[in-house]
């Protein structure tokens, strides 16, 4: 058994003696499996919950809220939760009650944790290799001087100041990529969308501030291609994504972006060009495969086309059409990743994993890349509710891996070149 951890008004990190912890899987509350949780992983982050109260197990095996501290009855308590850093899928929510039942919470995927032994544990299970996505890599004392030094190379280059942004406001770490000349760069391109998902980081939603803004103008393909052409002829492992969270549907600029990509061809062969997108608008996403795409990152909520419509909320497109897009690109020998949203609790349902099966094997995906939604667990609920209790998210991976031996499991881009 774990014991609950909550969060003082001073902000320590303490374990209740008289609470178990409880874990929440779509509307459930449940105790944690031991093969559900793991070691708190390094570049992991605790943090407290605004405006909520822990809900734990108690002693007579009855679900409670802890509204005070135990040691000082007159202080407030807030429920603690982790972040964690690429690589690592949550498997259950934190256990939690709104003060406030009306608002909603920030954009975070935040994940169960308790305490065993002098140990802290998440619900999470490692699904990548990490190393390239660890936090220590990022926000260093020498990145404002990287900035500086490429905005005076490149001065006139608009995408550049929004990275410059992107990287020490909101800490972007494929922002970053790009002043640290390695691994995967994110070059935004586009700033409007067609779709209007229930999760955008991009624009607010419900009531919630989004945690970043997007790019306010569109790209030439010169400012394009000469961040890639940068990068990809001196990163490591070089990748560059056009499809960043500070903007909406790159396809919708595809005109712009195979031209930049054929720029880009005639100059370098190194490296992947990849496309983060939800693959509705197929005509565009034609002109970039054609003009020398490498990969292509399809994101997705749900197979099932009333769920795809319900969380996506697409704007002239089906989900007939993300297939169409799919398997054009695989058959021009792109490789086709699918961004999996994932939530416990709606993600791992019997339906959903028959659908989400159904759909690698009747289109060319490559890959499963899993991505813990940020969202409010109350709110998306709303939207998706059920009856129907999940498999848990160790026995949905299990299963993707059982029966799809050849399909890839990972949590981020991998370079193709």
């Amino acid at each position: 058994m774990y014991l609950t951890l909550y969060a003082t008004e001073k902000g320590e990190v303490l374990e209740h003696p008289g609470v178990m912890m409880l874990g929440r899987s779509g509307n459930e509350w449940l105790v944690p499996e031991e093969m559900e949780m793991i070691p708190l992983p390094k570049g992991a982050s605790l943090v407290a919950i605004p405006d909520c109260l822990p809900v734990g197990l108690g002693l007579d095996e009855r679900v409670v809220a802890i509204e005070k501290d135990p040691y000082n009855v007159r202080k407030k308590v807030s429920p603690v939760a982790a972040l964690l850093p690429q690589g690592f899928t949550r498997t259950l929510l934190p256990a939690f009650v709104k003060r406030d039942s009306e608002k909603n919470m920030p954009l975070f995927g935040y994940a169960a944790v308790g305490l065993k032994g002098d140990k802290i544990y998440v619900a999470a299970v490692k699904t990548d290799e990490h190393r390239k996505w660890h936090p220590v890599y990022y926000n260093t004392e020498g990145l404002p001087a990287r900035i500086n030094r490429m905005l005076e190379k490149f001065p006139d280059n608009r995408i550049l100041r929004q990275l410059a942004r992107c990287s020490l406001e909101y800490s972007c770490f494929t922002a970053q990529n790009i002043f640290y000349q390695r691994w995967e760069g994110g070059i935004p391109t586009m700033p409007s969308c067609n779709a209007n998902c229930l999760g955008c980081i991009s624009e607010d939603h419900a009531g919630v501030p989004s945690p970043q803004n997007r790019i306010n103008f569109r790209p030439t393909s010169h400012e394009i291609s000469q961040i890639a052409i940068e990068h990809l002829t001196k990163a490591n492992d070089a990748i560059i994504s056009f499809g960043q969270g500070c903007e909406g549907e790159p396809s919708l600029n595809a005109e712009v972006l195979a031209e930049a990509i054929k720029i880009i061809r005639s100059r370098t062969e190194r490296g992947t060009v990849n496309i983060n997108t939800n693959a509705g608008y197929t005509r565009g996403i034609k002109k970039m495969a054609d003009a020398g795409l490498d990969a292509m990152r399809v994101t997705i909520f749900s197979c099932i086309e009333e769920n795809y419509n319900r969380y996506h909320q697409p704007r002239g497109y089906t989900l007939a059409d993300v297939k169409d897009s799919i398997n054009y690109a695989a058959d021009k020998g792109i490789k086709v990743s699918l961004n999996l949203l994932v939530f416990p609790g709606i993600t791992d349902r019997e339906e959903e994993i028959e659908a989400l099966l159904d759909f690698v094997a009747r289109n060319n995906v490559h890959m499963i890349q899993m991505r813990n939604l940020n969202i409010d667990p109350d709110y998306i609920m709303r939207y998706f509710p059920s009856d129907e209790a999940g498999i848990g998210m160790t026995e949905f991976i299990n299963l993707l891996k059982y029966e799809m031996p050849g399909l890839k499991i990972g949590s981020y881009t991998h370079p193709v070149r």
